[in-house]
């Protein structure tokens, strides 16, 4: 747990310096290099920083203990955490694409714009590869501590490479082509935008579903099921439900044991299973079993879904 939290903190933060530094250079650029993208994509590098702030506050809340007002802990926080940075990729495509149409509009209708100058490219190359490289970091971290803010938080380092790279497109189409295609650093800017947004979209979908108490995998499911089904004394196991919290499981399932046994014998099974199951799987935080004779239907468990 503590090596988890130090990881995920790790790469939250290193994400912030880089964001910090980046944005910087970005906003230069593009003010006196006159690139209407490129202040764009440097806007989106300072939200970003908020951004990630939001995904460190997320992260250390999830990894505080169960409490009397929260006994089931705080996990919860890192898929919230990771639902507002989606939505902020959301929220960035958008400002993104108003700011781009606008400036196309301008554009049409014959208010002058200076041309990009040539070494904003040289910014841009720097920072597609920089943040492209962030991205490979973060999101291996993320997924190796099965953290789903900090996967979030790399989709926003990519979402900047591909800005960046669509601005790059544009300016040098403008460049290339001539001042009367200027406006290619704009039209790039919003293709870039669509792609952030239908990423933010693809992130908030999953983060939606974990606050919903989504199920864990199948895979998982049955690994759980062969795990209680070895312990000696379980003749079957009937149901197994298994919800996601974060990092953690929280499984319920119902075993079948011999009508004849006592209260005592099968409660000592009953606990063999969850021990067992948390020895095996230590993502599982806690198991509830439900204990029933076989060869008996549970009439009060019958509505409930296989």
């Amino acid at each position: 747990m503590a090596d988890r939290l130090h990881r995920s903190l790790r790469a939250i933060f290193i994400g912030i310096a880089v964001n910090a530094i980046l944005g910087a250079v970005k906003f230069l650029a593009g003010i006196f290099g006159h690139s209407h993208a490129l202040i764009a994509d440097a806007t989106e590098s300072f939200a970003d920083i908020f951004n990630s702030l939001i995904m460190w506050r997320g992260i250390a809340v999830a990894a505080a203990p169960a409490d009397e007002e929260h006994p089931y802990g705080h996990t919860k926080a890192e898929p919230l955490a990771s639902a507002f940075g989606a939505i902020m990729l959301l929220v960035a495509a958008i400002w993104i694409t108003v700011k781009g149409g606008i400036n196309i509009y301008e554009w049409a209708h014959g208010i002058p714009r200076e041309q990009p100058q040539k070494f904003t490219l040289i910014a841009l190359a720097i920072v597609v590869l920089v943040k492209e490289g962030l991205f490979r970091f973060v999101i291996s971290e993320g997924t190796d501590t099965d953290n789903s803010a900090v996967k979030t938080d790399a989709w926003h380092h990519r979402s900047d490479a591909i800005t960046s790279l669509g601005a790059a497109i544009g300016i040098t189409i403008a460049l290339v082509v001539g001042p009367k295609y200027v406006v290619a650093d704009d039209i790039a800017a919003i293709f870039a935008a669509v792609i952030v947004g239908w990423s933010g979209w693809l992130l908030l979908r999953p983060a939606l579903s974990e606050l919903m108490d989504r199920s864990a995998d199948p895979e998982v499911i049955e690994q759980i099921r062969e795990i209680a089904s070895g312990v000696e004394g379980v003749a079957n196991v009937e149901k197994c439900f298994a919800r996601k919290a974060g990092y953690l499981l929280f499984v319920e399932m119902h075993v079948e044991v011999d009508p004849q046994m006592t209260v005592q014998r099968s409660h000592e099974i009953a606990h063999a299973v969850k021990d067992k199951i948390r020895e095996m799987l230590p993502a599982v935080s806690d198991v509830l079993v439900h204990i029933e004779p076989l060869g008996i239907p549970a009439h009060s468990s019958q509505n409930r879904p296989k």
